[in-house]
């Protein structure tokens, strides 16, 4: 039986770590690194006495995200005491949110794949709470025992869960890259996923197309884009290999192994009631006024969605180019800033070379340097100026990418500075042109012959013999007008 006999069912549960200072309920600080178990104040791991202060940053970041995807931000939300016992929670519980959560509904667009294939899908949020970190269990070092470092406990989260709307890997990993975007964007989260600021859950299970839906294994702690699609994969051939072999799938919480790439189950799987969840008695409800969450608005930058359709509307982007330069903040930024520099308010073609060369060369560069668009050695005022003297006919395309290398190099601090340096200003002296135009026609007399007996790409290599001449500084449009002039084409 094939795969597609199967229907994939996917939610996601995204821990997406706050970027406060302080922890959620005490004063201890979240900054990463630190020695084990120097983090760990009396509150965190609950000394008798002591009582949780809510932490208001948090309280303002879940607001904005709830915002940001058009949810219900709760006027009122309740935390709860989930209970349940493991080495890295010493008290016993961890402080959530359980039947009121600050933040229900809303939704994300993703898009999914490239090219002709691509699609865009609205994945639908259940819910999203706010809750405490817990330590952290070490297996590594300690001659076969091991050891708890207490330094997350107490460190603000905010819990993503998704309804089960994704059907592949690919949607998956489309919605927690989109996921992961958008908390970066409205600057609540620093998404660094090696250090376990974003950390994914799947839950996953098959059924046949229009089917109940199966009994789900939830994989834990997916900690980057490709396990999380790798381990989805491994589980859904799992899961049907297993019933199409006669077995039956339990519900089950299962760890990943990147080293063999399989999932391998961790225990069975929890119900909410077995946490026996109650309101927690030393927390009051969390009350949200009309004007806390219009002041948290007034404060919220402007969202991808709305950025991207200010491109197509103002700029005359095209859907993709949008789409492409509002992925993240830093490269919208970066962007804007150099359509800025540019001026292209005053010259319509501008906005759209300064997207190819921030998509293209830009982008290639950085990725070959292994470095964020925020390291850039080029400037958004640099690679404006860059862009301008293409537009104005200074240089040609070609000989932009000379100076964009230059510049990247550090060999000049702006294009004006390096075209002058280079001698790369473009010939676009007709008698010029013409001149290297008829030295190339007497010494290609073959490629004159071919071109006149209907051979297009004779016309091709002619005008690469005339930008070769005149060392790629001649206009290419010129060469191309007035060589098919000589040539009475």
């Amino acid at each position: 039986m094939s795969r597609s006999d199967w229907e994939v069912v996917i939610g996601l549960e995204v821990h997406a770590q706050l970027n406060t200072a302080s922890k959620i309920f005490s004063g201890a600080s979240t900054a990463f690194g630190a020695e084990p178990n120097r983090q760990a104040s009396a509150v965190d791991i609950a000394l008798p006495g002591v009582l949780p202060v809510l932490n208001r940053g948090a309280v303002e970041r879940a607001i904005r995200f709830g915002l940001a995807i058009g949810a219900h931000v709760a006027d009122k939300s309740v935390f709860a005491r989930k209970n349940y016992f493991y080495p890295d929670l010493p008290k016993g519980y961890q402080i959530s949110q359980f039947e009121l959560p600050v933040v229900q509904g809303g939704e994300i667009t993703i898009r999914v794949g490239e090219g002709e294939q691509a699609y865009e899908k609205t994945v639908r949020l259940t819910r999203a709470h706010l809750e405490e970190d817990a330590g952290k269990s070490l297996h590594e070092d300690f001659h076969g025992m091991t050891g708890i470092d207490l330094n997350r406990a107490g460190t603000p989260l905010l819990e993503i869960v998704s309804e089960p709307d994704m059907r592949s890997s690919a949607e998956a990993v489309a919605y927690a890259r989109a996921l992961h975007a958008l908390v970066r964007w409205i600057d609540i989260c620093d998404g660094n996923m090696q250090e376990g600021s974003f950390r994914c859950d799947a839950n996953v299970s098959v059924r046949r197309p229009g089917g109940p839906l199966g009994t789900r294994r939830e994989i834990k702690n997916l900690n980057s884009f490709r396990f999380l699609q790798q381990a989805i994969d491994y589980e859904v051939q799992w899961q049907i290999d297993t019933i199409e072999d006669g077995g039956t799938i339990h519900q089950a919480t299962v760890l990943f192994d990147p080293d063999s790439g399989e999932t391998r189950m961790m225990r069975s799987k929890e119900d909410a009631h077995d946490y026996r969840y109650f309101p927690d008695p030393d927390l009051l409800p969390l009350m949200i006024s009309p004007e806390w969450k219009a002041r948290v608005q007034a404060e919220m930058p402007e969202l991808p969605g709305a950025m991207k359709a200010r491109f197509m509307d103002a700029w005359g982007l095209s859907a993709y180019d949008a789409t492409t330069l509002t992925a993240s903040k830093e490269v919208a930024d970066f962007y804007q800033a150099t359509v800025s520099a540019a001026g292209a308010a005053q010259a319509t073609q501008l906005p759209k070379l300064c997207a190819n060369w921030v998509m293209g060369d830009l982008a290639a560069r950085l990725n070959k340097a292994e470095l964020e668009v925020s390291a850039s050695p080029v400037s958004p005022a640099q690679l404006a100026g860059l862009v301008a003297r293409i537009a104005d006919n200074t240089i040609s395309n070609a000989i932009g990418k000379k100076v964009f290398e230059a510049l990247w190099n550090g060999d000049g601090a702006t294009a004006d500075e390096v075209i002058d340096k280079q001698g790369l200003k473009q010939v676009t002296d007709s008698g010029a042109i013409e001149a290297m135009i008829d030295e190339v026609l007497a010494a290609n007399q073959k490629s004159v012959e071919e071109f006149r007996a209907g051979k297009e790409k004779a016309f091709n290599a002619l005008v690469g013999q005339v930008m070769k001449a005149s060392k790629g500084k001649a206009s290419p449009a010129q060469v191309n007008e007035l060589l098919k002039k000589k040539l009475g084409a």
